[in-house]
């Protein structure tokens, strides 16, 4: 088949004048539409019309429009040789390869699906608080955004993300950076800032069902990794104790027996809970828990050394440290009872501490409840969502009722009477 002729074809396809005409065949060979119809251009110059007079041959219908049928135009370009193989072959020549934009946006979505799929594992979609992150991922754009719209990186990400996901949540207690350097190779992949950190914590977000663009703020982001059994680093995540015995054979045990033995307080980080096996000195006795630090400070200051049973305070929401704290009591066989806020927010702190082994209320029932009450104790509850309380489900039904927000600072002088006897006697729930 004879060559184009390209200086002929530029005289007559490739000048200013006809540039419209170009760009018009090359958007409809880039979305796939066929050169059988005829394309228009409104208020043309006189030099765009004498070029197209000039490339079909003939005198065109005076008018401000101008119509071009694109069938003519490749007829006339074979029959003439300017080029033998038509119109669209005379488009790549005058303007270079035109891509097809219908495949590309296919293969684009193809590459968007395969970086999402990598989500589509028993990891994920096998638990239903991740699978319903998975769907929201989606329907946000979220992947798309942190990867900077690059079907690549997006499916790096998706399968880095998987691996942390799949370690969630941890056995035991471990510190963010072990987490990274344990399933991803790098201690500092998941720092707060990378793609891959806001990716991995807005599935923590689900796991801890918080809303999305909760815990911002470091406290908040602390304590939804706690949720997963992760803390930021070992140091910040801590436990308040008031009498827990300790033993010379470990340092954490020597720091217990001094504070105890000047009945004092003491803040026990998470990385002195998981370093090294301390001996709390309490096996088989009773530990007291209580949600606000208050009620630690003044059995500190009224009790001292005569502290006892030990008490530990979990400061609100448990941090992992008092989380590894609790569990460790529990498993050696320490019995553990709870006392908290009569709130709903206190109802939520306290399920989550009376589901470890042996732990049982202490003074937060019903009843106690009721005897405050009757007291004139508290200040109105105007806020928060009902809780169950499984352990005693007539209390979440007298705090509905009632809607009075006792807190422990209330009931001060009964907790602190508890935390002076003298022997471990089982927890008391009955009275106030």
């Amino acid at each position: 088949m004879p060559e184009t002729d390209q200086p002929r074809l530029r005289r007559l396809l490739g000048t200013p004048a006809t540039a419209w005409l170009l760009e018009r065949v090359r958007d409809r060979m880039a979305t796939g539409r066929a050169l059988d119809t005829a394309v228009t251009l409104k208020a043309a110059t006189a030099e765009q019309r004498r070029a197209i007079e000039l490339l079909l041959g003939r005198r065109l219908r005076s008018g401000a429009s101008l119509t071009v049928p694109l069938t003519e135009v490749d007829r006339t370009l074979r029959e003439s040789l300017t080029c033998p193989d038509g119109l669209a072959a005379a488009v790549v020549t005058l303007t270079g390869p035109v891509t097809d934009r219908r495949a590309q946006h296919a293969a684009e979505a193809a590459a968007w699906q395969q970086a999402l799929a990598e989500f589509d594992v028993p990891a994920i979609t096998g638990r239903a608080d991740l699978a319903s992150w998975r769907a929201e991922l989606e329907a946000t754009g979220l992947l798309k955004r942190l990867s900077g719209s690059d079907p690549v990186a997006a499916r790096t990400l998706a399968a880095e993300a998987v691996h942390v996901l799949s370690q969630l949540p941890a056995a035991n207690s471990v510190g963010l950076p072990v987490l990274a350097a344990r399933t991803l190779g790098d201690a500092h992949a998941l720092d707060e800032g990378r793609p891959l950190a806001a990716l991995v914590f807005s599935a923590v977000r689900s796991l801890a069902a918080l809303p999305a663009g909760a815990a911002s703020d470091t406290e908040g982001r602390r304590a939804a990794w706690a949720t997963v059994g992760v803390a930021l680093d070992e140091l910040s995540s801590r436990v308040l104790v008031l009498g827990l015995p300790g033993s010379p054979r470990s340092t954490t045990g020597r720091i217990l027996a001094a504070a105890h033995e000047g009945g004092e307080p003491c803040l026990l980080t998470l990385r002195q809970l998981t370093r090294e096996p301390s001996d709390l000195g309490v096996a088989g006795r009773i530990i007291r828990v209580c949600e606000n630090p208050a009620v630690l400070a003044a059995a500190a200051d009224e009790l001292g050394p005569g502290c006892c049973p030990p008490l530990v305070c979990v400061e609100g929401n448990p941090s992992l440290a008092a989380r590894a704290l609790l569990t460790r009591l529990a498993d050696s066989g320490s019995p553990i009872a709870y006392h908290g806020d009569f709130d709903w927010g206190g109802v939520r702190i306290a399920a989550g501490v009376l589901r470890l082994p042996g732990a049982a209320p202490w003074r937060y029932n019903a009843s106690a409840y009721l005897a405050a009450v009757e007291r004139g104790l508290g200040t109105p509850l105007t806020s928060g969502a009902p809780a169950p309380t499984p352990w005693d489900p007539a209390l979440g039904e007298a705090i509905a009722e009632h809607r009075i927000r006792v807190e422990e600072e209330h009931l001060m002088d009964h907790l602190l009477a508890d935390l002076s006897s003298t022997g471990d006697n089982p927890p008391q729930t009955d009275e106030i």
